[in-house]
């Protein structure tokens, strides 16, 4: 008989009918001579309850019957009598396709997300996990759908690289030399000319350079792969491996960039709520009970749009009326996340896209605001800093602080090479960057979204460890 996976057999109403369901027990009890069995294959946060007599099968096969067994099971469905189910199936056979031994390391009940880390192979089959993976392929399915609707091209940028893509990160190098044996010059330096590419080269921190690319030839482009940073960082919110979506738009202005932001993460959220009812609502009860209501409040919510400068004045407001923070929170600081969460959830009580950065801790690719005659400059409507400031875009949201990061870029060729003659840099591998501010540049911005960090919100889950499968984090490479 042809298998019916559990959520359309769920929702099946040909009481009488025979079916064939087939996954991995949550759970058996038994009472006079019938036992229950919860079945679920992982197509939904719901299992199948499976009824049967013992008379009617041998007593090897239900003693096999163990949570964490795969069984196949035929029957004919009925209707359930049993409250917060339509469905159940009466049991005729049941086949064991894998046993599953005492040694099953989901036995318990309560077990903490640190040990779940530890059996990441198995914890997928978990209530929690499941519902965070089938929302992790409804938001990967959203973004492609989002930008394919808006005339997006999907861009692929290589993983493997000779550049940097300046301060996104620390990187991984790649390699086939002999690590014991390698050569170096006089001054002790690694010679590369007898490597695989001929050259150093390294895991990407970002697409975004090469993103540019695509962006000033076919107009608008994303990117959604891995990118890797080697940050020796054990905060809830960091990885080693995680992916990003980076969209580079021609022709996008500052104001314009962030409707895009904003239009993108509702689309999002809205796309969650519709497509992972069962899953969220698992999630609002057993993680986070505001996550609904948080994420129809992103819904409601026109985000703030809010100058760094004026940022910086609401927060040292609130240390004068008492606030305290754990970093400073003057003017050319980069803001920590404590200070993001109070904006967006003590102060507005909504997401808020920050704009207009001081140029001390920005990328050198970020378009530079308007000076002003006393050596500062004027960013988004108007509001006037003490310093040269960059048309940044950072939105910033609850429970999670930083969420998307975007700027103009400079399409100058001559403002650009200003700038990186400012910050001494090398720009022996970028020169193709810069070959697109001599032939025919653009105005043009964009953004990266971290996906696990969006995860993190639509799950309402608090560790970044928790939302992809298999978490590389120092020390940690396993699975």
């Amino acid at each position: 008989m042809k298998r019916t996976k559990v959520i359309d057999a769920l929702k099946c109403t040909t009481y009488g009918s025979d079916i064939c369901v087939k996954g991995w027990v949550r759970s058996k009890r038994g009472s006079k001579g019938i036992f229950f069995i919860a079945l679920n294959d992982g197509s939904t946060i719901k299992n199948i309850q499976i009824v049967g007599e013992d008379s009617n099968f041998h007593e090897e096969t239900i003693k096999r019957i163990t949570t964490g067994a795969c069984i196949a099971v035929s029957g004919t469905l009925v209707e359930s009598p049993a409250a917060g189910q339509a469905s159940e199936i009466q049991a005729k056979d049941i086949e064991i396709l894998g046993d599953c031994d005492n040694t099953y390391p989901l036995q318990k009940k309560g077990a903490s997300w640190e040990y779940l880390r530890t059996v990441a192979h198995l914890r997928p089959r978990t209530n929690t996990f499941g519902a965070i993976l089938r929302i992790r392929h409804n938001m990967a399915m959203a973004i492609h759908t989002y930008f394919h609707e808006h005339g997006y091209f999907y861009f692929h940028t290589p993983l493997i690289t000779a550049s940097d893509c300046e301060g996104a990160g620390n990187m991984f190098q790649v390699t086939t030399k002999n690590l014991y044996d390698l050569k170096k010059d006089e001054q002790g330096k690694i010679i590369y000319d007898d490597d695989f590419f001929g050259e150093q080269t390294s895991l990407t921190v970002s697409g975004q350079l090469e993103g540019e690319l695509g962006a000033t030839a076919l107009g608008a482009i994303y990117t959604f792969g891995p990118t890797f940073r080697a940050e020796n960082s054990n905060t809830p919110r960091h990885l080693a491996e995680f992916w990003m979506i980076e969209p580079e738009v021609a022709f996008l202005d500052q104001e314009e960039l962030m409707d895009l932001e904003e239009d993108f993460i509702k689309y999002c959220v809205r796309w969650a709520l519709d497509n992972c009812k069962d899953d969220l609502e698992f999630l609002n009860k057993m993680i986070d009970k505001t996550l609904i209501e948080r994420l129809e409040g992103v819904l409601k919510d026109t985000f703030v749009r809010l100058p760094y400068t004026q940022g910086i004045n609401i927060l040292q407001e609130a240390v004068k009326n008492g606030k305290k923070f754990e970093f400073p929170c003057e003017w050319g600081d980069d803001l920590a996340s404590e200070h993001e969460r109070y904006l967006v959830e003590e102060y507005f009580k909504k997401p808020v896209i920050m704009t207009d950065y001081p140029r001390s801790f920005k990328s050198f690719y970020m378009k530079q605001n308007a000076a002003t005659a006393d050596g500062g400059s004027v960013g988004y409507k108007g509001a006037t800093a003490p310093g040269p400031t960059m048309q940044g875009t950072d939105v910033l949201f609850p429970s999670i602080g930083e969420i998307i990061g975007g700027s103009v870029r400079e399409e100058s060729y001559d403002k650009l090479m200003a700038e990186v003659k400012r910050r001494d840099m090398d720009m022996t591998h970028l020169w193709w960057y810069l070959d697109t501010r001599k032939y025919g540049s653009c105005p043009h911005a964009g953004f990266g979204l971290g996906f696990e960090r969006l995860i993190l919100f639509v799950t309402g889950m608090q560790n970044i460890r928790d939302v992809i499968p298999f978490p590389r984090t120092p020390k940690n490479a396993e699975f």
